[in-house]
């Protein structure tokens, strides 16, 4: 069975109480059971993933050289800031699809810049948690290939 890394960035784990007129009232385990039930559909297994450190993601990301075939990642605020999450992707060679709850060009003049997105084979932003099954679709569908 083919699986998908799910990464969730610093601060994701506050969702639900974190500036719900930004994020929405979903929880992290909501959208985790979200992708899980998507991916199922598609014959897909998750392994969700979410840490307030750099090296701990990047750690994951290494680990799923060995047993995944596709990365989702809301890197938060990693996305504006790491050269080295950056460069960790790249590294495994894994398709990967970056995602925001929020339209982050929507936001503050910081969070218009993604070091991520020139990499990735897909980009969603503003979609809420919905956005997170657009993206486990959008992975099987690569996968399928």
């Amino acid at each position: 069975m083919k699986r998908i890394l799910l990464v969730n960035g610093p601060n994701l784990n506050l969702l639900g109480t974190r500036e719900p007129e930004v994020y929405g009232s979903d929880t992290l385990a909501d959208v985790e059971r979200l992708a899980t039930r998507v991916a199922k559909e598609y014959g897909l297994a998750v392994r969700a993933v979410q840490s307030n450190h750099e090296g701990a993601i990047i750690d994951a990301i290494h680990e799923a050289r060995k047993d995944c075939d596709g990365i989702i990642i809301n890197p938060a605020g990693l996305t504006h800031t790491s050269v080295a999450l950056r460069d960790a992707l790249a590294g495994v060679a894994l398709p990967f699809g970056e995602i925001h709850i929020s339209n982050t060009h929507a936001r503050e003049e910081f969070r218009h810049h993604s070091y991520l997105s020139s990499l990735a084979e897909f980009v969603i932003l503003g979609a809420g948690i919905q956005g997170y099954e657009f993206a486990v679709r959008r992975m099987a569908s690569l996968l399928a290939r």
